[in-house]
């Protein structure tokens, strides 16, 4: 099949490895991907934030970059009906973005299924955590996209219910979460422990570790427990590293807390194979969070909040242990039995492990799954699909 992928990411970031991986995926499978996307991210490595572009939107009032952002969309439109009579798409993949109707616009120009790839509510999120100006706008666009998808695919079923209460209908939706590439994420191709960590019980956390993280309770309870074998891993960068290493020089254990900066996505694996226990300290209440997944499929002892989105794939006890949403104490109990209790600490991990399996969690069956929506969805047959049945045929 031939399939039109588009996107206005232009930070390459966590976003850029979901894209990247279902692209490479799907023509894996022998499908055809053209690929309609600001081209700033194609000179840019792991961890830049979209360059100039970026500068620039911050540099301007809340509106004018609202506007402009709304303005790409007829520049966009333009591009993604160029690549349209070129290349002849049977199909428009598109992650979806505030303030870019483009793509039902080709859509529905050109009479072209779309697949709508829903990652976060965006009008709720940066109404929340970085504001809009142009909120009747933002949020038209939001519900025009959704409403006019021919099929939408968000990460977890805590989404979906967003995408109900907009009027998406039911069966216009399949629940699909992130995945792994389980070449890469495994617990056999990158085993090989550093010397320096060999006889270590590890705490691992992965990403930009910010304040509500709370890793300096973290930090606390390991100088607490009075153990040199148990070591803070932070594999990231963020806003709060000095002074978690300043507070573990005060509680002299500055050998105990390593910190590896940015790591490329080619040595996350390995990294990741240093790591006995694994922190999810804290998530937003919709999303699908690619790095506890790539825990599991590398077969850590998970911890992470008991909140409904992470329940869609871990269950206390069983795969991970879970706290209540907010709750240091139960989070910092949690670590310390994974640390003391072996047994159930390797139970964990292996059932870690087998939750990739069972619930499908790799890219690669996310691409089976997508083409065989784009299938049902050319012959008008929609409406008989579901999760199961789409599952079922991979």
């Amino acid at each position: 099949m031939k399939i039109l992928y588009h996107h206005r990411v232009a930070s390459r970031d966590g976003q850029f490895v979901h894209i990247e991986a279902i692209i490479s995926a799907l023509r894996q499978q022998g499908h055809e991907v053209i690929i309609v996307a600001p081209t700033i991210a194609d000179a840019t490595e792991f961890g830049d934030d979209g360059g100039w572009m970026s500068r620039l939107r911050h540099a301007l009032p809340g509106f004018i970059s609202e506007l402009l952002e709304f303005g790409y969309s007829f520049y966009d439109f333009i591009k993604l009906c160029l690549a349209i009579r070129k290349h002849r798409p049977e199909a428009i993949y598109e992650r979806y973005n505030l303030f870019l109707p483009s793509g039902v616009w080709a859509k529905q120009l050109f009479k072209l299924p779309l697949i709508l790839e829903v990652n976060s509510p965006l009008y709720k999120e940066r109404a929340a955590y970085g504001g809009i100006s142009l909120s009747m706008l933002a949020k038209w666009s939001e519900l025009y996209a959704w409403r006019n998808a021919d099929h939408i695919l968000p990460v977890t079923h805590v989404l979906a219910g967003y995408l109900y209460r907009a009027g998406v209908k039911p069966h216009n939706v399949t629940v699909i979460a992130n995945g792994i590439d389980a070449s890469q994420f495994n617990v056999t191709t990158h085993h090989e422990r550093l010397p320096e960590l060999a006889d270590k019980m590890v705490i691992g956390f992965v990403g930009f570790c910010r304040e509500w993280h709370r890793l300096d309770l973290v930090v606390e309870t390991i100088a607490e427990m009075n153990n040199p074998n148990i070591v803070l891993l932070i594999i990231g960068i963020g806003s709060v590293l000095d002074d978690l290493q300043q507070k573990a020089r005060e509680l002299n254990i500055e050998q105990q807390v390593r910190v590896t900066g940015l790591v490329s996505r080619e040595a996350m694996p390995r990294w990741l194979a240093q790591i006995d226990i694994a922190l999810q300290p804290a998530v937003t209440p919709w999303c699908s969070p690619l790095k506890l997944i790539e825990y599991l499929a590398t077969g850590k002892a998970v911890v992470a909040p008991d909140s409904p989105n992470i329940r869609e794939l871990l269950v206390h006890e069983s795969n991970a242990l879970l706290f209540e949403d907010g709750d240091n104490n139960q989070m910092l109990e949690a670590i310390k039995r994974l640390a003391v209790e072996a047994e159930l600490k390797a139970e964990v991990q292996q059932q870690a492990i087998q939750t990739i399996e069972c619930r499908q969690l790799t890219w690669h069956q996310n691409a089976t799954k997508i083409a065989k929506l784009f299938e049902v969805l050319s012959r008008g047959q929609i409406k008989a699909v579901d999760e199961y049945s789409i599952k079922s045929s991979v």
